[in-house]
């Protein structure tokens, strides 16, 4: 894992970036620049370079941010999340620490491993193939 001090990640990331990634924000819902590519690519940690996600599991939920239903192999982290009184799994990049979004699962997404990764565009990156 990259471990860097706030110091230097201020200085690498935008003010919107640093909320999100470093201070487990959450962008505005419709607000990002990734919810509504659906161009085949990579998605990697907008902070350490990572590859994350796949385009070919991107899918649109109408949730208001980019959803995935699969991540790449050991590319991201799930922790238990029950802050503002809701239980939910935090995703972060493994690499960096990241905070990504959230996964729900069994709530009948309708896709290949009934999850949803609901992600932040601020913290990605995408790469058309």
């Amino acid at each position: 894992m990259k471990h860097k001090s706030d110091a230097d990640w201020k200085e690498q990331l935008s003010e919107e970036q640093y909320r999100v990634l470093r201070e487990k924000g959450t962008e505005a819902p419709f607000s990002g620049e990734y919810n509504s590519v659906f161009d085949e690519g990579t998605y990697t940690c907008a902070a350490c370079g990572a590859e994350l996600f796949d385009s070919k599991t991107k899918y649109d939920a109408h949730c208001g941010w980019p959803s995935f239903y699969d991540a790449k192999k050991e590319a991201v982290t799930f922790t238990a999340d029950d802050s503002l009184g809701m239980a939910r799994t935090e995703v972060t990049c493994t690499n960096c620490g990241g905070h990504l979004g959230h996964v729900f699962e069994g709530e009948g997404h309708g896709t290949p491993t009934d999850q949803r990764y609901c992600i932040n565009s601020v913290s990605l990156k995408f790469t058309k193939s």
